[in-house]
């Protein structure tokens, strides 16, 4: 079952150090999971990086594992998280503890609540490798797309069980 339609779309933000790597993937592989799951329109889904030089492309590893995975792939710039998204979004999810960190230095920690990582959706919670550094970008991909799965089966159920209590 899918979640309510006419309810406002849940606003998630994917974060991580400089949103050309894991960041951008994990944005575009929960939308494509969202809409195969026909939830599509339940979330609004961006992403952004903690520290950056604004403006740079998604990086050519991202959007060629993407593409291989048959999840559709697009380009786009990097943007900075900012304090303001606090209010703009429902849920901040970042790749790796120290995203966590400086999200909770951005945000503020009236912000804290709404912060999580990404793979403690999953049963085996830890950090996400950034293949900025490591060159697995399948390696990233695996975790990513665990972890995206888990949030939105988690999410999915969560509007499943707000809509049976009405």
């Amino acid at each position: 079952m899918s979640p309510r339609r006419s309810a406002p779309p849940r606003r998630i933000m994917f974060v991580c150090f400089g949103n050309i790597c894991r960041s951008p993937m994990a944005e575009m592989v929960f939308r494509h999971l969202a809409d195969e799951a026909g939830a599509g329109e339940a979330f609004e889904v961006s992403s952004a990086a903690t520290a950056c030089e604004e403006g740079r492309p998604v990086h050519p590893g991202t959007l060629d594992v993407l593409r291989r995975h048959g999840v559709p792939a697009y380009t786009r710039r990097s943007v900075l998280l900012l304090p303001e998204d606090a209010d703009r979004y429902d849920l901040f999810v970042g790749m790796d503890a120290r995203n966590a960190r400086a999200m909770r230095r951005i945000l503020g920690e009236g912000a804290a609540e709404k912060i999580r990582l990404l793979l403690d959706f999953t049963d085996e919670p830890r950090d996400i490798a950034d293949p900025w550094y490591t060159g697995d970008f399948e390696a990233a991909y695996r975790d990513v797309s665990a972890g995206a799965a888990a949030l939105l089966r988690r999410l999915i159920g969560e509007e499943n069980n707000e809509a049976e209590d009405q």
